[in-house]
């Protein structure tokens, strides 16, 4: 296969992260996710432990709201900028799936990148977020809204569209259907069909 890159973009309850961790373990390429931020803190000499209390100081789900923290716009801008260098990095270094933070977009230009969207119907994403994250029914319908929110407007502001637009999407998929494991093979499918080897002439 040729060198590629998958962003998964998703609803909170959706099981995303789950699927693209599955997803790179089938096709063996790398995964990132919370590591992104780690990579960011330490440019910046934020370390783990304050990147931690500031999360638990809201809730265990709290850096799904606040993906760059809750400091200044400035500050959000800087990390930001350092977020996309990063992940452009990544995807030029090796094959791999990156989960979230506009990579979308920030990939969009890329012609061996493919952006996916993984949703849900609202009442198997409340069913997930109590029996695969252990939140209490009201902690997750209100999780389900503010981390909803949060995306699109992290979204609207970097990316200038929200992660469920068709028009930056490649593929949008209903985990429901088949669960973790049966999402993540079917995608699995449809990437290296995307990046197949051409055939030598």
């Amino acid at each position: 296969m040729k060198k590629f890159s998958v962003v998964i973009s998703r609803q909170f309850g959706s099981l995303g992260r789950p699927i693209a961790k599955e997803m790179s373990e089938i096709l063996g390429v790398e995964y990132y996710d919370r590591d992104i931020v780690t990579m960011v803190a330490k440019e910046h000499n934020i370390t783990i432990r304050e990147v931690s209390n500031l999360e638990e100081k809201f809730s265990r789900y709290a850096f799904m709201k606040f993906p760059l923290g809750n400091g200044t716009v400035a500050a959000q801008d800087k990390i930001f900028d350092s977020t996309a260098r990063i992940i452009r990095e990544l995807a030029e270094k090796e094959s791999c799936i990156i989960v979230g933070r506009c990579a979308d977009a920030i990939l969009g230009d890329n012609p061996d990148n493919v952006n996916i969207f993984i949703y849900a119907p609202y009442e198997e994403r409340l069913v997930n977020c109590v029996n695969e994250l252990g939140m209490e029914p009201k902690e997750a319908r209100k999780m389900i809204r503010d981390v909803d929110k949060a995306r699109n407007a992290f979204h609207m502001r970097y990316a200038k569209y929200k992660p469920n637009d068709t028009n930056h999407m490649d593929v949008m998929i209903n985990s429901s259907l088949l669960g973790v494991k049966g999402t993540a093979e079917y995608l699995c499918e449809m990437v290296k069909k995307r990046f197949a080897d051409e055939p030598e002439e």
